[in-house]
């Protein structure tokens, strides 16, 4: 998905900005089935999952620490279903797939919405209006671990290796574009707005989910995918020979187990202590991600009671993916030039350190700056980090160390939510006037935490750096 320093198309730095978006506009039309799919499915997720945790408080009546919990099990059950259904899009056809997909979140969606319809609860943990939350979330997850790999499937079936790298730039542009548009979601939610509550605007959510399901149905149709993988399978067939003359050596099936047990361990991607301690170093400054969920939203609504932006929290809590559809390509191609090991220091170093601003207190120029310099450092480490796990697999491994490379961040979803809740009804708990709130303490604890994975590889980059030397990031 990357190409060398000297591969790397010349021309004016505002071409290499806009061309992505040329590209997109260019796209064919399996590629817009699966693309216009993604961006409503951006933008359905990340506006349920911002007001998830609140919903657990307000409509589930769950304590900060159990919504934390019940929220996490949403966002780590996804990664972890991954594993186990990603294969489906291969086995079934992505458009089967990704239709069965959409089908399970649409009624995974309408379980969570019907619980208030109903008029039950709030009625605390194990009731039913909280058994019938978590049932959907389960259909959620399920789905999402078809959904995504599916997704990410069809851009590889749809395209050559030549434009492989636009497909998956834009399917991850759309879906972070989608995931800003629920900032507007308080004029749906608000009551001096359309006043629908919470439970109200998981409807539309709800409904979006049935329109990404006609989108694929009638835009990605048989044919049309048909088509695609057609025109796309000379390319990928000369690609797949040279990957497959590429793969290790294996055992043969007579090898006692033990052998093949060991076989496995040596050759497993973890076995590699450099890979393996780069990839974990990573984790505490990713618990910022975890955070514009689990933590963002309440702290906002509580700690700016009274304010305009309090009041419309959404429109802070999903500014991150707005820059991120912006700044990504502006970076890239202002640092590609750059060893990608320094872009990691800097890049997590530039993301955890204004965590700090938020330890003056609550202020809208403390909340913004720290939502822009976090996602700058964001989109300067995160494609340097892909990229290096790519390129350090050995040949005909790049699929098993990218897999691996994920397991960082399911850890991490599964850890933030046991301490985020803990931290807010600490620091930052609900109905408490402003001056009885400590949230500075909580973002000071934040900071330090984020802070050390910029300590872990600076202190490695005697041992860690050296590999960096001839790759660059592109």
């Amino acid at each position: 998905m990357s190409d060398s320093l000297e591969n790397k198309p010349k021309g004016p730095w505002w071409k290499e900005i806009t061309q992505p978006f040329v590209d997109l506009a260019r796209a064919p039309r399996a590629l817009w089935g699966v693309n216009l799919s993604y961006f409503i499915e951006g933008l359905v997720y990340f506006g349920m999952l911002g007001y998830l945790a609140m919903f657990f408080n307000t409509s589930v009546g769950l304590s900060d620490e159990a919504a934390g919990i019940s929220v996490g099990f949403l966002t780590f059950g996804i990664t972890f279903s991954m594993f186990l259904f990603g294969g489906l899009g291969d086995k079934l056809g992505v458009r089967t797939a990704i239709l069965i997909a959409l089908t399970l979140m649409f009624i995974g969606r309408a379980t969570i919405s019907v619980g208030p319809t109903l008029g039950l609860g709030p009625d605390g943990l194990g009731s039913p209006i909280h058994l019938l939350s978590m049932a959907g979330i389960l259909l959620i997850v399920l789905g999402y671990g078809i959904y995504q790999p599916s997704a990410y499937a069809a851009v590889r079936k749809f395209t050559t290796p030549a434009t492989a790298s636009m497909g998956f730039a834009m399917l991850y542009a759309l879906m972070n574009l989608g995931g800003w548009l629920p900032s507007f979601a308080f004029l749906l939610r608000d009551e001096k707005y359309l006043g629908l509550g919470i439970p109200g605007v998981y409807w539309i959510y709800t409904a979006l989910t049935l329109v990404g399901i006609l989108v694929t149905f009638f835009i990605l149709t048989p044919k049309v995918e048909k088509e695609a993988i057609a025109q796309a399978a000379l390319a990928h067939q000369q690609k797949e020979v040279e990957e497959s003359a590429a793969e290790p050596v294996k055992l043969p099936a007579s090898a006692p187990f033990w052998a093949k047990v060991w076989h496995w361990i040596k050759n497993h991607p973890l076995a590699n202590p450099k890979f393996s301690f780069f990839i974990f170093s990573l984790i505490p400054v990713q618990t910022l991600f975890a955070h514009n969920w689990l933590t963002l939203p309440m702290y906002v609504n509580r700690a700016y009671q009274g304010t305009w932006l309090g009041q419309n929290f959404e429109l802070a809590t999903n500014f991150n993916p707005l820059l991120i559809f912006i700044l990504v390509p502006i970076v890239t191609a202002l640092t590609w030039r750059r060893n990608i090991y320094t872009m990691m220091i800097l890049g997590t170093a530039i993301m955890a350190l204004p965590t700090f601003l938020l330890t003056t207190g609550p202020s809208p120029a403390a909340l913004f700056g720290f939502l822009v310099l976090m996602t700058i450092g964001e989109a300067m480490w995160q494609p340097r980090f892909l990229q290096y796990a790519a390129e350090i697999a050995p040949k005909g491994r790049t699929a098993a160390y990218m897999g691996i490379a994920q397991f960082p961040w399911f850890l991490t979803k599964v850890i933030t939510p046991l301490f985020s809740g803990y931290f807010l009804s600490k620091y930052c708990p609900a109905d408490t006037p402003v001056a009885e709130l400590n949230t500075e303490t909580m973002w000071l604890i934040y900071g330090i935490i984020a802070c050390t994975s910029s300590v872990l590889l600076i202190l490695a980059r005697g041992w860690l750096g050296k590999d960096f030397r001839a790759k660059k990031a592109v």
